[in-house]
């Protein structure tokens, strides 16, 4: 406990060790401890202000460091190693630490407690730390140089053996060390992290190495992407890849990024949705497709949106929309189970307060879209086009002359349905111009057999008995592109004319579906590198 508490105050003070007089360390620590003891949890450090120096400017601490660098150089020891053969990973030795082992480690210093002639380090990476101890004595003056020259932040590798400490914690005794990588600039203090919240966008990197919690997100975002494979090619279907680059930007309605080939001398789109490509392939006799894909769309960036953004497409041949609903829930609850351990979901805020709780139990509750709207005003639909908008301003809800009557819906929809939704809902049988990709209702033909799962306050998944119909499709492709045909996808329609089997298909994001299982508020805490507006004068 005193070394943890030394080692915060110089953090939080900003200075290096060999800045204090070596005569007052056990003054300081001895003074510390007292004051724990008296004071639990808190500590003053304003008492103990006279046994140290200020804190350091920022540029001290690269001058400083810069000048270690040099020292090693001198010494001959490369402070930039190169290959270093490890027996395990920090997270895999710890899982599996069996005592008397002999191992070989390497990750960034992250913490150093310095008693005297033991010293204890904390080595660092993705998948956890891992204590490591170091007996100067059994050093050689040459090795207690160069080991003194080490800061928090430096990659280093060890060898030596496992043991458990009189307090439990594993621990390697080191043998030999080797300097991997020196860092010139020193980490964010351990204790409170990044808390500005760009630098957390900014620089990934420092937000990764300094909070736990962020580098949870992401390592269970990639376990997420594994078992999403997993519960697919279990079931029969096979993941493809389709084109980034379109000649047209169909699959959805959205504005499109422009780019240009030059040795072809034509204009390209980034894809907005692989969809036509993929049904493309039911045509050519898949029966179970799916894609993990990229897609752009060149709008807004908020809380819920980048531009950049990761969703699985996936279409089963023979099947419906309602066979997507129930693999759709199959899958989400089985995430749960394995992510989470369970299928009530906590959100907590940042003093791990819960905020919601989503309960994924089955089955999940199904309902009409126009059911729910019906919820929201009864005589909704009786209403005419004005009326609707004056009642969209009762409610307080955006509308503007232009908007067609089924958008007004769609923004009642939208912010008093969906935003106010927090357990899972399948919405079902949607107006045909909300979706025009999907198979019309048999018994209305204004309405088509779609889902769109909604959960969390936002849309998390759409899916669709599909269109196979080729003359429907180009009437509704030709509406949705407000009668321009430069903008159909002649070759996907083309496509559908040698024949496209009955099928269902779906879209989950996965940067949404991850901030329901993790709790993440901002759709930016759920990708490494999210697009951030420019700073001031770049």
């Amino acid at each position: 406990m005193i070394v943890d508490s030394h080692q915060h105050f110089w953090r939080a003070s900003r200075g290096d060790y060999h800045r204090m007089d070596s005569s007052k360390v056990p003054l300081l620590c001895r003074d510390i401890e007292r004051a724990s003891r008296r004071k639990s949890k808190t500590l003053d450090w304003a008492e103990f202000s006279d046994l140290v120096p200020p804190p350091m400017e920022e540029n001290d601490l690269l001058a400083i460091r810069r000048q270690k660098l040099n020292q090693l150089r001198e010494r001959n020891a490369a402070p930039f190693g190169g290959r270093f053969d490890v027996s395990d990973s920090i997270g895999v030795l710890r899982a599996n630490f069996v005592e008397g082992k002999k191992v070989r480690i390497a990750g960034r210093i992250t913490a150093h407690r310095n008693m005297g002639k033991s010293q204890f380090l904390d080595l660092s990476d993705i998948g956890g730390r891992l204590q490591i101890f170091v007996s100067l004595k059994n050093l050689s003056p040459e090795q207690a140089e160069i080991f003194g020259l080490i800061d928090i932040g430096d990659f280093l590798g060890v060898e030596g053996e496992c043991f458990l400490t009189r307090t439990g914690e594993p621990t390697v005794r080191v043998e030999r060390f080797q300097i991997l990588s020196k860092a010139l600039r020193p980490l964010p203090d351990k204790w409170h992290g990044v808390s500005d919240v760009e630098v957390r966008y900014r620089q990934r990197y420092l937000d990764l190495v300094a909070n736990p919690p962020a580098r949870n997100i992401f390592v269970s975002r990639i376990r997420i992407v594994c078992q999403i494979r997993k519960f697919l090619q279990d079931r029969g279907f096979l993941e493809v890849e389709t084109p980034m680059m379109q000649a047209v930007a169909g699959g959805a309605a959205a504005q499109p990024f422009r780019t240009h080939h030059n040795a072809l001398n034509v204009d390209l789109f980034l894809r907005i949705a692989p969809e036509l490509y993929l049904k493309r392939l039911l045509v050519g006799g898949f029966t179970k497709v799916f894609e993990l894909n990229r897609n752009f769309r060149n709008e807004g960036i908020s809380r819920r949106h980048n531009p950049e953004f990761t969703m699985l497409e996936a279409y089963w041949a023979y099947a419906d929309f309602e066979m997507m609903a129930n693999l759709v829930e199959e899958l989400i609850c089985s995430l749960a189970e394995s992510e989470v351990g369970s299928l009530r979901i906590k959100h907590r805020d940042e003093e791990g307060e819960i905020r919601r709780t989503i309960d994924l139990s089955r089955p999940w509750k199904r309902a009409r879209y126009q059911d729910l709207v019906r919820q929201v005003d009864e005589t909704w639909f009786e209403r005419s086009k004005e009326q609707k908008r004056l009642r969209c301003r009762e409610l307080g809800i955006e509308s503007n002359p232009q908007m067609e009557q089924f958008e007004l819906t769609q923004q009642i929809f939208e912010k008093l349905v969906e935003e106010k939704t927090i357990d899972p809902l399948f919405v079902t049988h949607l107006p045909v111009e909300l979706v025009p990709l999907a198979k019309q209702n048999i018994e209305n033909p204004n309405l088509v057999d779609v889902y769109e799962l909604i959960m969390n306050g936002q849309e998390i998944s759409p899916g669709y008995s599909e269109l196979n119909d080729p003359t429907i499709q180009r009437r509704r492709l030709l509406d949705q592109a407000g009668g321009e045909i430069q903008n159909l996808d002649e070759d996907f329609l083309l496509a559908l004319e040698y024949g496209m089997p009955p099928a269902g298909g779906i879209g989950i994001g996965i940067d949404r579906l991850v901030m329901v299982l993790t709790g993440a508020e901002s759709i930016r805490d759920v990708i490494l590198f999210p697009h951030l507006r420019p700073k001031p004068g770049e």
